[in-house]
């Protein structure tokens, strides 16, 4: 952020006039940070990778976690979501409330690549707090919503816990108070039948082990499906050669800011003009598409360290990792 122009960043009461320009700021892909009944969060359009690459960026965030996908509703939640029978129990016992599910994402979900790190599962929660019910509904998309702070910083619970943090890197704060919750949310997995508990939060381990009638499964720390832990990465099939100067061929490219545009072999260009939020949006979608290509080897351009091409750095790094 610091070699990007600050904007200007508004705190404005909770009222109808403050919710439509909201919804209107996430519809146009800008952030907006809002209160949710267990923490503020940082809002923008689930759906767009554009946009939440701007989560990523305002937030400083070290890795492409997850991220939790808010819904006005269960049914608007299923839209997205594989729900099972654990699944559905669980969100009509605690729903709206601080319980976030972890569940198979559907074929073509809208949710997007971005916001999902990469996996085939998605994490979805209905919140309570109506200032966050009447967002949702101004927005009408999903919203990405991860805690309103900078990374490693102590999580918000008021307007002005945001402010001090994020004031010049976001549009709108929606003051609603303090949250009443103050922690985030339950995160629990329901894929292929398990229920694991993934992070503790507002809703206690005994109110979700009552509700589906047996003891939650610890998670085994072999993948990472929420935010909090450390996120699984897209993994092509294709070996992968990083930061390149030369290609090879029959190599497939992704190329970042126009270096190898010359070149006649598959390619997908991150961010033609070198936007590292533009190639924080495409990195997953482009690693598929050039995965889908079958070339044996995928060559990287190489990704500046700063800002977030640590974070795209990273990724490229575990997705080239022996397997």
């Amino acid at each position: 952020m610091s070699t990007e122009q600050k904007i200007e960043t508004r705190c404005v009461p909770a009222d109808a006039a403050a919710l439509a320009e909201a919804g209107r700021i996430l519809r146009d892909h800008g952030l907006v940070a809002f209160p949710t009944e267990t923490v503020y969060g940082l809002g923008a359009d689930a759906t767009s990778g554009e946009a939440v690459a701007k989560i990523y960026a305002a937030k400083e965030r070290p890795e492409f976690n997850p991220l939790i996908a808010h819904c006005s509703d269960q049914e608007h939640a299923e839209l997205y979501g594989l729900f099972d029978d654990n699944a559905r129990r669980l969100a009509k016992t605690f729903w709206p409330g601080p319980l976030t599910l972890v569940v198979p994402a559907r074929e073509n979900c809208a949710v997007s690549d971005l916001t999902r790190a990469g996996l085939s599962s998605v994490a979805l929660r209905v919140p309570a707090h109506p200032v966050a019910q009447a967002l949702l509904r101004e927005a009408g998309v999903p919203v990405a919503a991860p805690s309103a702070n900078r990374s490693g910083r102590v999580s918000p619970t008021h307007a002005g816990h945001v402010m001090g943090d994020l004031d010049g890197r976001i549009d709108l704060v929606i003051d609603g108070g303090a949250s009443d919750v103050g922690v985030e949310s339950t995160i629990v997995s329901c894929i292929d039948g398990k229920v694991v508990m993934l992070r503790p939060g507002g809703i206690a381990r005994e109110e979700i082990e009552r509700v589906i009638g047996r003891k939650l499964e610890a998670h085994d720390g072999a993948a990472i499906h929420a935010p909090g832990m450390l996120a699984s990465h897209y993994a092509p099939n294709a070996k992968m050669r990083l930061d390149v100067q030369t290609i090879e061929k029959d190599e497939a490219i992704l190329d970042f800011g126009g270096r190898f545009a010359d070149v006649q072999q598959a390619s997908f260009d991150l961010s033609p003009s070198g936007d590292l939020k533009e190639a924080a949006a495409n990195l997953f979608a482009f690693l598929r598409a050039l995965d889908a290509t079958g070339a044996d080897v995928i060559a990287v351009a190489p990704i500046p360290h700063e800002g977030l091409g640590e974070a795209i750095r990273d990724r490229l790094a575990r997705a080239a990792a022996p397997r």
